[in-house]
């Protein structure tokens, strides 16, 4: 079965790999940073493409995003599905829950988790939908439930949601239907395997060129928030320039985030995956052991409960509902936030689940799919919402007390965390609660660099998860650093976000279909069995 859906070369450069999909990736990356390197208008012209993206396909990423979650959580809470086995019936998992938890969550969330847990809250504290419409004040109390109920819609089931859908149906696949550890694998439950081998190329290729744009976006935000990290370490005035990171700062922290992801992935995902993982895991409940001790641990509570709350209550209306902008300024201003933060972390986990979806599905054969979808889905959601809440709940606290008297919400958004700690501890703990915070930012990049490239090697190789050749490591972890600093030369985070959202939209369907693959896969063993 895995040779009737997918070629791979046995000799020569490309042994191992599929030669059409590899070379294929390769021209249009090779293509797209000549003409980002070139054109002096490359930065606009894909903040155009990105406006008219979101335009005419913005309704799509939030209605999609919103069936990936609920099928999901569906398939998990059936009890004839939920006990199905993502292997044999008699497989057991390859990794300890620690270390299978710790590997899925450094994958899919470390970066964003520390950029985000105080810029999130703050945002939303300022400004959002309730805000807009005069339901709540900015920058007040009344605020602050509406604040997290937000930031957790970015950050809860439905995210996590795009990543389990997609790492369920490739398990499923390859484990229960002994086909490749491939994105094309779950086309096969509807198409011939003549007509999945065409098309299987042009989605395998979709799925490498999505994971090389989300895996940049992750690392850039990564870099910026490690510059200011180092910069206050160090107090180095190189490595910022006028309130912002330097692009040379940028760029010689992304080569070295690659050579050491390089190494990594060289080393294997029984080694260097797994001990990074294993390592920025403990690191972060260390960092959170921090904060809860010397954080406002009762207004984090407080929040914990509020938002949470808030969250379930309004999850069905803030899942399917789209602000098109209209004649009022109300209207607009919706239909302009949604763009700028819904819309955008739709295209951001979209964009980055052929990535951590294969990752995911690596990692977790021999759990059930209800064991798959509290790990992936459910665990992680709440994780990411008790470090917003007492990361990003000291910040505002600080704010709200008037100890930081503006200075963590007017620091760049890459900068909060570090402003957090400045206004939290005494001097004499600023330096080493911001080195922490370096290093495990440091972890959670290469993380998540090397387990991209793993990855892109994996789809490239046919689904081979072993006997990768050092040569095309080396090779995608170049090809992954070239983009990233061509991009951010080329119009800086901005221009970053937009090759995202672009790129996302035609994996967007591949998603779909995997999802309907799926389901039609239970359904057919389903009937098989009775």
């Amino acid at each position: 079965m895995p040779e009737s859906i997918t070629r791979v070369d046995s000799t020569g450069f490309y042994a191992g790999q599929n030669r059409l999909v590899a070379i294929a990736v390769k021209v249009i990356v090779v293509s797209l940073v000549l003409w980002a390197s070139l054109a002096s208008d490359a930065g606009e012209i894909l903040m155009d493409i990105q406006s008219g993206t979101i335009g005419y396909f913005g309704g799509w990423y939030v209605y999609a995003s919103a069936v990936f979650m609920v099928v999901s959580l569906v398939l998990a809470l059936l009890p004839r599905t939920g006990s199905i086995r993502l292997g044999a019936d008699h497989a057991r998992p390859e990794f300890s829950r620690f270390a299978w938890f710790s590997m899925m969550f450094g994958a899919g969330i470390g970066v964003g988790m520390l950029t985000y847990s105080t810029a999130e809250p703050l945002a939303h504290f300022a400004n959002n939908p309730d805000v807009i419409m005069g339901t709540t004040s900015a920058l007040e109390r009344d605020n602050l439930a509406a604040a997290y109920k937000w930031t957790l819609l970015h950050y809860g089931l439905t995210p996590w949601g795009c990543y389990a859908i997609v790492g369920m149906s490739l398990a499923y696949f390859a484990y229960r239907r002994d086909m490749p550890l491939t994105i094309r694998s779950p086309f096969t439950a509807v198409l011939s395997p003549k007509t999945a081998r065409r098309v299987g190329a042009v989605v395998d290729a979709a799925a490498i060129l999505a994971t090389i744009i989300g895996i940049g976006v992750t690392i850039g935000y990564g870099v910026n928030q490690l510059t200011f990290g180092m910069h206050q370490i160090t107090a180095w005035d190189w490595l910022v320039n006028n309130g912002k990171p330097s692009l040379s700062a940028l760029s010689l922290a992304v080569i070295l985030l690659t050579l050491a992801a390089m190494l990594s992935a060289l080393s294997g995902i029984g080694r260097g995956i797994r001990w990074l993982s294993n390592l920025n895991m403990a690191l972060s409940w260390l960092l959170l052991a921090i904060f809860i001790v010397f954080g406002a641990t009762a207004f984090a509570g407080e929040m914990f409960v509020g938002g949470l709350t808030e969250y379930l209550r309004a999850i069905p209306a803030m899942s399917v509902t789209i602000w098109e902008g209209g004649d009022t300024p109300t209207a607009q201003a919706l239909s302009d936030w949604q763009s700028a933060w819904t819309i955008f972390y739709w295209a951001w986990w979209i964009a980055f689940t052929p990535f951590v979806g294969l990752f995911l599905a690596r990692v977790s054969q021999g759990r059930t799919i209800r064991e798959y979808v509290v790990g992936a889905i459910l665990l992680p959601a709440m994780m990411c919402f008790a470090w917003f809440c007492i990361v990003g709940g000291t910040a505002l606290d600080l704010e709200l007390t008037g100890t930081a008297d503006g200075t963590i919400l007017g620091a760049d958004l890459s900068a909060q965390l570090f402003a957090t700690v400045e206004n939290l501890f005494a001097a004499d703990w600023v330096l080493p609660v911001a080195t922490l915070c370096v290093v495990l930012l440091i972890t959670y990049l290469v993380t998540s660099a090397d387990s991209a490239v793993l990855v892109i090697n994996t789809i490239v190789s046919g689904g081979a998860t072993d006997g990768i050749r050092p040569r095309h490591i080396v090779l995608w972890s170049v090809m992954l650093g070239l983009v990233i600093i061509t991009l951010l030369f080329a119009g800086g985070m901005d221009a970053l976000r937009s090759a995202m959202i672009i790129g996302a939209l035609p994996f967007s369907a591949v998603m779909l279909f995997m999802l309907c693959a799926l389901v039609y896969a239970l359904w057919q063993d389903s009937r098989s069995a009775d």
